[in-house]
């Protein structure tokens, strides 16, 4: 595949220089600039998507560490990336990908309609847009969505959710689930740690879930002493249950230093123990912990009986008391999208070549 096409989302401002409209930064380019997430290029009176079809590989793995526990649990997902992002994060734990400066990182080539049959070939039921975030390869990502849904195959994105309001539109149209990284729960936070901010986050959590059919669970790495503090998990878990409702499942998960941030210690277990408790008095139904081994934290929790309905240890489905989507003790209905059983195990752990 050697085509770069058009990206979409961008106008000719008065001074000579054109504006991407992809997100919130609102790069603004004279030619052969390119924005800062580094992929999206102006070339002459067009912008470009430099990694379009430009992979940085491929591995099946369980969904479960997406993470995503409500949806299709225990079946397998191939997941790719490419390279760059829209974000800034100074904790970066995909650093070697979201914060490289060469496009050669995304050196594999695949066409949608290879992801799509590779996904089939190695018994994935999902593709996953993930490693760095799918936002900043808006085309590629829609292209292969729409690919995947003509083999039956589901589709996932792992994302931040800085995105603006078109493309946040059409880009959502075509996901079947995400999940998104809310990095925290100030504006400071994501200003000084992330280079971005909070507002068009919230905006997109609230978008998925109110106007959208995609499934929705968030994603929160909670860091010693930045992120962490009662207050912060209080107004969080408060604004989750009243704007998005008590179903959207939340993972907190641990920190382990990487990238420009190695002098701050791993997170507590304890930590994240305590972010569980306190969102799940707020009213949040499914909250989760992650990065720890915690078969407690990671299992699921019927909230009518109290009753575990999936055990988890680790990525492994250890329990299954669902029936028809429902509490097999009780009957009450677990929001999701499950199958009669748990899904089925592919080529785990396999990368896939192209």
């Amino acid at each position: 595949m050697n085509r770069t096409p058009d990206a979409l989302y961008w106008k000719d401002l008065p001074d000579g220089r054109i504006e991407c409209a992809l997100c919130p930064r609102r790069c603004k380019l004279f030619d052969q600039q390119r924005g800062f997430c580094f992929v999206r290029v102006r070339e002459g009176n067009r912008m470009v998507l430099a990694t379009y079809g430009r992979t940085s590989g491929f591995c099946v793995d369980p969904i479960e560490k997406k993470p995503l526990f409500h949806f299709l649990p225990g079946s397998s997902i191939l997941s790719f990336g490419t390279a760059g992002c829209n974000l800034g994060c100074l904790f970066c734990q995909n650093w070697n990908l979201s914060k490289s400066k060469e496009t050669d990182t995304a050196a594999e080539q695949a066409s949608p309609e290879e992801i799509a049959k590779a996904a089939k070939s190695a018994r994935c039921e999902s593709v996953a847009f993930t490693y760095n975030d799918p936002v900043i390869f808006h085309e590629y990502a829609i292209d292969t969505a729409q690919t995947c849904r003509e083999h039956g195959i589901k589709t996932v994105a792992v994302t931040a959710g800085y995105v603006s309001p078109e493309p946040r539109r059409e880009f959502y149209k075509w996901m079947d689930a995400v999940n998104v990284d809310l990095k925290g729960f100030t504006e400071n936070f994501y200003k000084k740690y992330c280079r971005a901010s909070l507002g068009p986050v919230l905006e997109t959590l609230e978008y998925i879930k109110k106007e959208t059919k995609t499934w929705l669970e968030i994603t929160t790495l909670l860091i010693p002493g930045l992120n962490d503090s009662e207050k912060e998990l209080h107004d969080m878990s408060s604004w989750i249950v009243k704007t998005l409702g008590p179903d959207v499942p939340i993972h907190f998960t641990a920190f382990h230093p990487d990238y420009k941030m190695n002098g701050i210690s791993p997170t507590p277990p304890e930590t994240l123990q305590k972010a569980r408790t306190i969102s799940r008095d707020h009213g949040i139904r499914y909250c989760y912990t992650g990065n720890v081994r915690n078969p407690d934290g990671e299992s699921t929790f019927c909230h009518h009986c109290g009753k575990k309905i999936i055990g988890r240890n680790w990525f492994k489905l250890t329990e299954w008391n669902l029936k028809d989507g429902s509490c097999r003790f009780c009957e009450t209905r677990c929001p999701g999208h499950f199958e009669d059983g748990p899904g089925r195990q592919g080529d785990q752990g396999k990368f896939i070549p192209f």
